[in-house]
């Protein structure tokens, strides 16, 4: 192959490649909001979407649902963010969470990976506040959503028996997502 020839495929490769990760970029998260849910205010421009969902009779508070993305190689790895919102959840002696499960699946092209903890809820109330909740009978279902733009967080918690009437809701709701 000559020279020139070489040049010319090798620019057709890097235009291809380029056009492609253009693409991806403009490309994004797609989903179904479940009936019932309220859409609220986002509270920040990381969120993109956020949800209350109504709690049950029992209950004496909704639950609420977030969705971020914090940007192509931003958030985290899904293990550190599993980690984390399982420690975001104690036991009523304060003692790590037990019980939590944590599933993958491949849904629509995308990796996810979900986990489910109950126990006491104690988060800080706001990033760097030092103020933490404490939320006892509370359950937590989250999962990291891998995209070619980097990984979308949602993050599910509220009283334990509200979180478990929206539970079929809250997984039909990850399973919606596409990338397009």
């Amino acid at each position: 192959m000559r020279k020139p020839t070489l040049i010319i495929l090798v620019a057709l490769a890097c235009l291809v490649t380029h056009h492609n990760l253009a693409a991806a970029q403009k490309s994004e998260l797609k989903f179904k909001v479940p009936a019932g849910w309220v859409e609220e205010e986002r509270t920040s421009t990381m969120r993109v979407a956020q949800y209350r969902l109504p709690k049950v009779a029992a209950d004496a508070e909704d639950a609420s649902l977030v969705l971020y993305y914090f940007g192509l190689g931003q958030g985290g790895s899904t293990t550190a963010n599993i980690d984390r919102w399982i420690n975001q959840m104690k036991q009523a002696d304060g003692s790590a969470a037990k019980g939590a499960k944590d599933e993958q699946r491949v849904g629509n092209g995308l990796k996810v990976t979900m986990v489910d903890v109950s126990g006491t809820y104690v988060a800080e109330t706001a990033p760097g506040s030092g103020s933490f909740f404490n939320k006892p009978a509370y359950r937590l279902r989250a999962a990291v959503v891998e995209t070619p733009n980097g990984s979308y967080f949602v993050k599910l918690v509220g009283p334990e028996k509200t979180v478990a009437q929206w539970n079929d809701s809250f997984v039909n709701y990850i399973k919606s997502f596409e990338f397009k």
